[in-house]
């Protein structure tokens, strides 16, 4: 399902570095991709759920070696590479991802790259909580790809029928039976702890999806504190977080400070997106329009 084949770095570009960084109680493990002369921007790639960051890769060596931009990827807490157990043994949620790792890597990029400018790109969950962060004010770019706030009824069917058996069917049940998110038994990628499902489960099953735990369990928004636009990308054929989430997710970031758009894989002469497929090397021909 997930494009994880290695890309080659260009002749004259330093070769990928994996490095390792603190997170609030835990040590995440990441590759840190660098040009071969000064960069322009320093990227942080927060990936999406259940993503682990080697899909991330071609996306990120083309980010060094053709638009001379350093860029960071990671794998959240007690997941893929960042998996010091189990995940049945895990206590870790979506919410430790948004709020604890996406931060600490934003804090490791400016402690390895001071003064060059700061951009984040959130794939999915990357973006869905950034605007609820603290230190937004050293960002100097946000580009938010494929991420809403998406509710089970949002979907177009027949994929809602998938997403009412994954939220309501037996992927719960298995999960209480195991006790972890079994990832590799149903085809979805690395398995995850299950309080990161149950918590993931619940935003996307309620149709105001955290907006309930804003000031209790969650900060308030407060992007308004950071002076970097939202660049919000919508892709059209999308039918996990279809145009319509993206568009709610951009309320949360304000209107004066976002930006909305579509992107629709046909312009490009492209068959096929969809939910991932933006950071593929098959799509490759989008990967401009990312970041413009």
């Amino acid at each position: 399902m997930l494009d994880m084949q290695t890309t080659e770095p260009m002749t004259g570009s330093a070769a990928p570095e994996a490095i390792t960084f603190p997170a609030k109680g835990a040590t995440l493990q990441g590759t840190l991709y660098l040009p071969s002369s000064p960069p322009r921007a320093a990227v942080v790639l927060n990936g999406a759920t259940g993503v682990p960051q080697g899909f991330y890769r071609a996306f990120a060596t083309w980010l060094a070696n053709s638009q001379r931009i350093a860029c960071l990827t990671y794998d959240y807490r007690d997941f893929a590479r960042s998996a010091q157990a189990h995940p049945k043994h895990s206590t870790a949620t979506m919410a430790d991802w948004a709020m604890s790792d996406q931060p600490a890597a934003r804090e490791e990029m400016r402690r390895r790259l001071p003064g060059v400018p700061l951009w984040v790109i959130g794939h999915s969950l990357g973006a869905m909580l950034m605007p609820l962060q603290d230190g937004l004010q050293d960002i100097d770019r946000m580009i938010s790809v494929a991420s809403g706030l998406v509710h089970h009824q949002d979907h177009p069917w027949p994929y809602q029928a998938l997403a009412r058996l994954f939220w309501f069917g037996h992927v719960p049940a298995l999960v209480r039976l195991l006790g972890y998110f079994p990832g590799r038994l149903i085809g979805f990628g690395p398995d995850m702890p299950a309080a990161a499902y149950w918590q993931w489960r619940k935003w996307c099953t309620h149709p105001h999806s955290y907006f309930p735990d804003l000031g209790r369990t969650l900060p308030q928004p407060k992007w308004h504190l950071s002076n970097a636009r939202a660049d919000l990308i919508a892709i059209a054929d999308d039918p996990v977080c279809p145009p319509v989430s993206v568009a709610k997710l951009a309320r949360v970031y304000g209107v004066e400070q976002s930006r909305f758009r579509v992107l629709d894989p046909a312009i490009k002469g492209l068959a096929r997106v969809g939910h991932l497929g933006a950071f593929s090397r098959a799509n490759a021909a989008l990967w401009p329009d990312l970041i413009a």
